[in-house]
């Protein structure tokens, strides 16, 4: 139950916890009204900011308290983070999710090169990063060691990714959605059918999709199938300190 009520406030945007402690707010100045004492309204105001602030933290230390500490260097870029989310998705974004992929990606360092030639916080490689440039010309250009411009990427690249799959929750979309970050959207599609061939259900990633191999060796497909699960199940909740997630409840 305080797992649910903490995924539940969690994907609460943060002007309806404001509103709900303004409601709050109103019911404790009634009571002070029925005594003879009107509160200010600049009062009413920042109680209600506190209000809606405990609110969050109640709901959310249940499932923070078990999670892994958020690290030193991810702090520096929080900022950064929660304002690519909502510049491209909205109030709601899933902050706490690009937060774990960036951590998963490169432990948040910027200058982060791997084996294969992917470089920054989202790792992107070369050809990948031209592309984003060429089809978001609105980020700028290419240039994945900037963390801004990697961060933002990254959000974009997942977004983009998301509106070409179809799953049956938003936990199953979203880890379609890492799953083809990390391995490409055709491996996803090329899974999905497998898994249809094979009886599973093609809308579902966590038990259906992530079991099915059309072809990648083993070592890679391990890889694949484990991307999501790191962000998702291990890494998010930590991060949920910092703005909604996707709820994964019951996944194992």
């Amino acid at each position: 139950m305080r797992r649910w009520l903490a995924s539940l406030v969690a994907a609460v945007p943060d002007d309806a916890l404001l509103c709900a402690g303004r409601v709050l707010g109103s019911i404790i100045n009634g009571f002070f009204l029925g005594i003879g004492f009107a509160l200010s309204a600049r009062f009413l105001e920042a109680l209600a900011r506190v209000l809606a602030c405990a609110a969050a933290v109640v709901a959310l230390s249940p499932l923070c308290a078990h999670a892994e500490p958020i690290p030193a260097a991810a702090q520096r870029y929080r900022s950064e983070v929660i304002r690519a989310a909502r510049c491209e998705v909205g109030l709601d974004a899933p902050v706490a999710v690009f937060a774990a992929q960036v951590e998963q990606e490169s432990g948040w360092n910027p200058q982060a090169v791997s084996p294969v030639g992917a470089r920054g916080l989202g790792q992107f490689m070369p050809g990948t990063a031209r592309d984003m440039a060429r089809t978001r010309p609105d980020l700028g250009p290419a240039s994945p060691t900037n963390p801004g411009w990697a961060i933002r990427a990254l959000v974009a690249y997942d977004l983009a990714n998301l509106k070409r799959i179809r799953a049956a929750s938003p936990s199953d979309a979203m880890a379609k959605a890492l799953a083809a970050y990390n391995g490409g959207l055709g491996w996803v599609y090329r899974d999905e059918a497998l898994a249809a061939r094979q009886g599973l259900d093609p809308a579902r990633w966590w038990g259906n999709v992530e079991l099915a191999n059309a072809g990648r060796s083993i070592a890679a497909k391990r890889e694949n199938t484990g991307y999501p699960r790191q962000i998702l199940l291990r890494r998010q909740p930590k991060y949920l300190a910092w703005g909604p997630g996707v709820n994964c409840e019951g996944v194992r």
